[in-house]
């Protein structure tokens, strides 16, 4: 069940608020839980009992570690063994084929492959209730005495799908004793409807012209063809993901829950470092805290930093999927950083103009080897954006998509952002919001193209 679908918002939302609201406050947690299964049941039945059981495997080893705080031999091996199964349920379902690919391509084997689908959101959920563990053994919280509050953090449906990474800590009070105002309730349904609007109307829009590159041929594109086309998948990915983060902390704060931010205009970033402090906010913080220091981050000479490094974003890009562009994905973004830590980053501080058309180049590099899943293809795409190939193509896709390009641009800078929340309660801005609503259905009436790009990782 999608967010931006007429059934969530006008079936799902409704009569769950209704009888969350009625419902006496002890039973809330337990409707929430009832009510995310159900939430995501709807699109995977049949992997509802893994997240029932990664709840209990963790829920048992969260107690034990806690039960046995005076034995740290015990403690560590508890801790490595919820570690094992979390990752090894991730990594079965979602490297399973991948693996079997590269062994049977290395040594010419003919291994099947596992016909098996990816679990959604395995990945956000299995880093969330990883931290939970680890958590407690780091003696940062108190194990979960009650089950059903467990499941309601790892099942929550605002961010049981895609993100943003809600950690334990950062929710446990709230659910043991959370407050309900109603400028609080108002507040949540305000960033609902502009994260139904980012994903709507302008990341459903800008990603046609994307899927028009693939129709055309990488190979048939122009130089400002090509270049027009890497910008609306950026715009996309930002609008689709800022979106729906948008949404889930709305959803959140409804609810009584305060999420983290996951983005914070990560295109006006002056260096890719930068850049990674404001895109996916929840991931990079949750690889710092639950792996980069762990692993001794740069406090152990210059040549551990630059391994930790490459780890972490080797990971990282194989965390995104499992295919060989993320984990180039990842090492581009890597040796990005590390040229940064040498030297670039200093220069990069002298110059406002270079510097940011510095990481707006090597951004929009990025999202070229994170979209194209063939290697080959990336190659094909990469020449054309230097071929001086000089066509009146682009000259159609402008006209189509120029205004929701100017607009997705826009809206990528906090420039709107100082003026809304200086207008967010007076009553032009709520007929803006009211207008982004009935726009944001509109489109959903008829909509062929209603994707979430983040679902697949």
């Amino acid at each position: 069940m999608l967010f931006s679908s007429l059934l969530f918002i006008f079936q799902f939302l409704p009569i769950f608020f209704i009888i969350y609201y009625l419902v006496p406050v002890r039973f809330r947690n337990l409707l929430l839980f009832l009510a995310s299964l159900f939430f995501y049941a709807w699109g995977e039945p049949r992997f509802v009992i893994l997240i029932l059981i990664s709840i209990l495997v963790n829920y048992i080893a969260g107690y034990l570690i806690q039960h046995y705080d005076n034995n740290e031999r015990i403690r560590i091996t508890i801790l490595i063994l919820s570690i094992i199964y979390n990752v090894g349920t991730l990594m079965f379902f979602k490297y399973s084929n991948f693996i079997i690919e590269n062994i049977n391509y290395i040594f010419n084997g003919n291994i099947s492959l596992i016909d098996i689908p990816l679990p959604l959101g395995i990945s956000f959920y299995t880093f969330q209730i990883m931290s939970y563990t680890i958590d407690v053994y780091r003696r940062d919280t108190k194990a979960e005495k009650s089950f059903i509050n467990l499941g309601a953090y790892l099942c929550m449906f605002p961010q049981l799908i895609a993100g943003p990474i809600v950690v334990y800590t950062q929710v446990s009070e709230k659910l043991q004793k959370r407050s309900y105002a109603l400028k609080d309730i108002e507040k949540g349904l305000r960033i609902f409807i502009l994260g139904l609007g980012s994903k709507v109307l302008i990341a459903n829009n800008v990603g046609g012209l994307w899927n028009d590159m693939a129709q055309i041929g990488y190979a048939k594109l122009s130089m400002p063809l090509a270049w027009m086309g890497l910008l609306s998948f950026s715009l996309q990915i930002y609008f689709d993901f800022n979106g729906y983060s948008l949404m889930a902390i709305g959803l959140g704060k409804m609810l009584g829950f305060d999420f983290p931010q996951n983005f914070n205009f990560p295109y006006i970033a002056r260096s890719v470092s930068e850049y990674w402090k404001r895109w996916h906010i929840t991931l990079s913080t949750w690889f710092k805290d639950y792996l980069y220091i762990p692993l001794g981050g740069n406090r152990k000479g210059t040549l551990r930093t630059f391994l930790n490094l490459f780890i972490v974003w080797s990971i990282t890009g194989l965390w995104h999927g499992a295919s060989w562009n993320f984990v180039l994905w990842g090492i581009y973004f890597f040796l990005l950083l590390s040229l940064e830590k040498l030297f670039l980053k200093k220069w990069l501080e002298k110059s406002v103009i270079l510097s940011r058309v510095y990481t707006i180049l090597a951004i929009l590099l990025g999202w070229m080897i994170f979209a194209i899943t063939e290697l080959k293809n990336i190659k094909i795409y990469f020449s054309r954006l230097f071929s001086f190939s000089i066509t009146n193509d682009w000259v159609y896709y402008l006209r189509n998509y120029g205004i929701v390009l100017v607009i997705g641009i826009l809206l990528s800078t906090p420039f709107l952002k100082k003026w809304y929340d200086k207008q967010e309660n007076k009553l032009f801005c709520n007929l803006l919001l009211l207008l982004i609503f009935l726009l944001s259905v509109a489109y959903l009436v008829d909509a062929a193209y209603n994707p979430f790009l983040y679902f697949r990782f």
